[in-house]
């Protein structure tokens, strides 16, 4: 039996697609027969990100991380994450010569300079680093792969991302915090409610019927105030947010900055057709105009959305499994020594 250890600053209680990624691959590594161990935040004293209270930055050292690591026995080793967790693990296996894979979700460096003026090439010089000690570095789609090859990030591979079709499907309950008095269409966006993600592109857009923003985060106030005729029924997930996807008509993706888009594909099960811009994620999860639209015209794409079938969108989730995703990771791993899993 193989036995891979994880590494990841993104951990429960977080919602996010990093967290759900991690836990969906170790759900199904298990069932090729891995014996997957994570080291989290919650191993550790924590203190809140600044600006983003809800997530935990570990407070570690290499010595106490270090002898965490002596009570695990394992062959392999993932650093999810560059945050306090992933650079101490990182430190610690250059340390003992051991081989390692790394992933890269996010855009970090377009969210710091959204947030700080700082310059993305600053930003991306520091992930450099990181990334290429690793023996592969996992990234969520081919748009990604290019446009880090550009930033010097090397020795990557394509993960992508699957989705739960027997929990997000057009069939079932709908939610009760979906009204049957909401104007129709309901126009639906989960996430965190982050000035990155755009969201205010979307409340903006004059729409026919209601918009929904299903999510929590430091903008949550700040876009209640400022936009009254929208609902905010709060962060959800599972069951409670399957419910919500299909009780809705079109799901709006405005975010410039994500890599994939995991709620994409979540709303695509439920039978929700997308509106996004033509972007890294959307562009390589829309690859059928019958599931989605794309503009840069935010408002034309919805309106085009609209018009689509749900038959469609949830066909052209299917396309997108946890198996296949978890077996392109698994091909990825290497042992301590470098060797091939």
């Amino acid at each position: 039996m193989k036995r891979l250890l994880i590494v990841t600053d993104a951990w429960y209680p977080q919602i996010n697609g990093v967290v759900r990624s991690l836990d969906q691959t170790a759900k199904h590594l298990r069932q090729m027969g891995f014996t997957v161990s994570f080291i989290t935040p919650s191993d550790f004293t924590s203190l809140p990100m600044p600006g983003y209270s809800e997530i935990p930055l570990a407070m570690v050292t290499k010595r106490k991380l270090a002898k965490m690591l002596e009570g695990y026995d394992f062959d392999s080793l993932h650093l999810a994450t560059e945050g306090p967790l992933g650079w101490a693990a990182r430190a610690l296996a250059l340390q003992n010569n051991w081989q390692f894979t790394t992933s890269l979700h996010t855009k970090f460096p377009e969210y710091l300079h959204e947030r700080t003026r700082i310059p993305v090439t600053w930003s991306y010089a520091v992930l450099r680093r990181f990334h290429n000690k690793a023996a592969s570095t996992l990234v969520t789609t081919q748009s990604q792969k290019d446009e880090l090859a550009r930033y010097g990030i090397t020795n990557t591979r394509v993960w992508l991302r699957g989705v739960d079709t027997d929990m997000f499907t057009p069939d079932g309950a709908r939610s009760p915090l979906i009204s049957d008095g909401w104007p129709r269409p309901l126009w639906l966006n989960v996430g965190r409610l982050a000035v990155e993600k755009n969201i205010e592109a979307f409340l903006s857009l004059d729409l026919p019927g209601t918009k929904v923003v299903v999510g929590s985060g430091p903008e949550h106030q700040r876009l209640v105030s400022k936009f009254p005729d929208a609902k905010f029924p709060g962060a959800h997930q599972g069951h409670e947010l399957a419910a919500i996807y299909r009780s809705c008509d079109c799901f709006v993706f405005p975010s410039l900055t994500d890599t994939f888009g995991l709620v994409i594909v979540e709303a695509l099960a439920s039978g929700l057709p997308v509106a996004a811009h033509p972007v890294t994620g959307p562009n390589d999860i829309i690859t059928d105009p019958a599931a989605g639209s794309l503009d840069w015209d935010l408002k034309q794409a919805c309106l085009s959305a609209q018009a689509l079938t749900r038959d469609d969108a949830r066909q052209h989730a299917l396309g997108f499994t946890w198996q296949a995703c978890t077996q392109r990771f698994r091909d990825a791993l290497v042992s301590l020594d470098g060797d091939i899993l």
